[in-house]
């Protein structure tokens, strides 16, 4: 175009004179939407058209958790051109400039978000950081909001329905997430986000077997997707066979074969694989099933010691702290719990507030791994709802692993009455999962009554529906 000006997916302005720069940016854009594993693209843009303020400030958001230096350095060189730059390009670099400064804050940054998607609402690259924001602000109804905001002007687009899937799913609208997950995927049968969804909602309406060959069906897709989107992808699989109460062997074959596995890639991102093994082994652990992975949680323990992969994500380093007190290295499960105490006192006094809960389930972790069930309960208190820690950066789903910890630790310190109490509230809510009248069961039986029977044959006949 005259000017020196193109197009980009979504025909908006860059200034740029270089094809193969808007190139990459449109290669970037599909990478983040379909959770490829070649992210990397975006640094090939500067390199095309190194005046490219997009180019540029898109780049430095792809370095600056990993170098930055090189980070930095973009942004000095986007910096540089924004004068010249176009007005959807200034508004991406404010949008990211508000995320990535040192010292953020998450309102301010949404806000720039929701300014720049008001104005730009075909950008769904800017939309998904939005929703990446909200999701590790613990603020589903935020992301609902921005995807609800900008659907008008994109109803026939693929990718945006998998993220409005998501967001209805975090906020109980499980009807209307299944529609929208299956509308994301007749769109686009390669939206793995929109597969992520489906599986989610068919597993919280204990449809297992259904999730399980529908992810099975599309796992055959999965090659190009990244570290973590395979290996959640599998991890719900896996949930979904344990449960379904169906064969250890098969929980441990999806462990072995396509989450452990994943570590020998080149491309592997290593946090992103002990994220989902050991929400995985923290499930199994609470079932008492733990000794059928036999030195697994030693061998991953042994990894996450390496404090490269410390404070990453906060579920990371909750599932950490149980793993390493766990497995007795006590000492640096002390050091990982100072560390993230140390990283709150610094935080502004809102943001401490916020992330109190999530230190106290941390604590509560590490007093867990040790086998100290009173201390873990008094930490967390009499009315703790593992739901209330999305701050954690956590889905429902990834969260109920720490409900059934609580159940348990309920049950193991003789408060069975709490215990039936809490577990006879969700079972109203997902009465399809035989774990939960097991619990259940053991709890009638606790405290003496005739229910307990009922439980156990209500169980009986959920372990055998599933996966006969």
């Amino acid at each position: 175009m005259e000017g020196g000006l193109k197009f980009d997916r979504w025909g908006y302005q860059v200034k740029t004179i270089s094809d193969s720069c808007i190139s990459a940016i449109n290669s970037y854009y599909q990478q983040v939407l379909s959770y490829g594993r070649e992210r990397r693209v975006i640094l090939e843009a500067p390199l095309h058209d190194q005046d490219c303020a997009l180019a540029n400030v898109l780049a430095a958001h792809f370095l600056c958790s990993s170098d930055s230096s090189k980070a930095s350095l973009h942004i000095q060189a986007a910096k540089s051109r924004l004068e010249q730059a176009t007005s959807y390009e200034k508004a991406v670099f404010d949008a990211i400039m508000s995320l990535i400064s040192e010292n953020r804050d998450d309102d301010f940054a949404l806000e720039r978000h929701a300014k720049l998607l008001n104005e730009y609402p075909k950008d769904l690259v800017s939309l998904k950081r939005a929703q990446v924001l909200c999701f590790y602000m613990g603020r589903p109804d935020l992301s609902l909001g921005l995807v609800q905001q900008v659907l008008p002007k994109n109803e026939q687009e693929e990718y945006i329905y998998g993220m409005l899937a998501f967001s209805l799913l975090e906020t109980g609208q499980m009807a209307d997430a299944e529609r929208a997950a299956r509308k994301g995927y007749e769109i686009n049968k390669l939206d793995y986000w929109a597969q992520h969804a489906l599986c989610h909602v068919l597993q919280y309406k204990c449809h297992l077997k259904e999730a399980v060959e529908f992810m099975e069906e599309c796992s055959s897709s999965w090659s190009p997707c990244s570290s973590f989107m395979v290996t959640h992808n599998w991890w719900h699989v896996a949930l979904c066979y344990l449960e379904g109460h169906s064969s250890m062997q098969k929980v441990l074959g999806i462990y072995d074969h396509h989450i452990w596995k994943e570590l020998e890639r080149d491309d592997a991102t290593s946090a992103e694989v002990y994220l989902n093994a050991l929400g995985l082994l923290l499930r199994v652990y609470v079932r008492d099933e733990l000794d059928a992975f036999e030195d697994r949680l030693k061998v991953l323990a042994e990894r996450v010691k390496d404090e490269a992969n410390w404070y990453l994500e906060w579920n990371l380093d909750v599932l950490i702290l149980w793993a390493l007190a766990k497995t007795s290295e006590l000492s640096k499960a002390e050091d990982l719990l100072k560390g993230l105490k140390s990283r709150i006192s610094k935080m502004n006094k809102k943001k401490q507030e916020i992330m109190q809960r999530g230190i106290l389930l941390a604590e509560a972790l590490y007093e867990y791994g040790r086998g100290n069930d009173k201390e873990a309960l008094e930490v967390l208190g009499p009315d703790f709802d593992a739901y209330n820690c999305k701050m954690i950066g956590a889905s429902d789903e990834q969260l109920e692993v720490f409900n059934e910890v609580w159940y348990n630790m309920l049950l193991n310190t003789g408060q069975a009455p709490k215990a039936i109490e809490v577990i006879e509230k969700q079972i109203k809510k997902r009465g399809g999962a035989p774990f939960m009248w097991r619990l259940l069961e053991k709890g009638y039986a606790m405290t003496g009554r005739q229910e307990a029977q009922v439980a156990r044959k209500k169980a009986e006949a959920l372990e055998s529906a599933y996966f006969t």
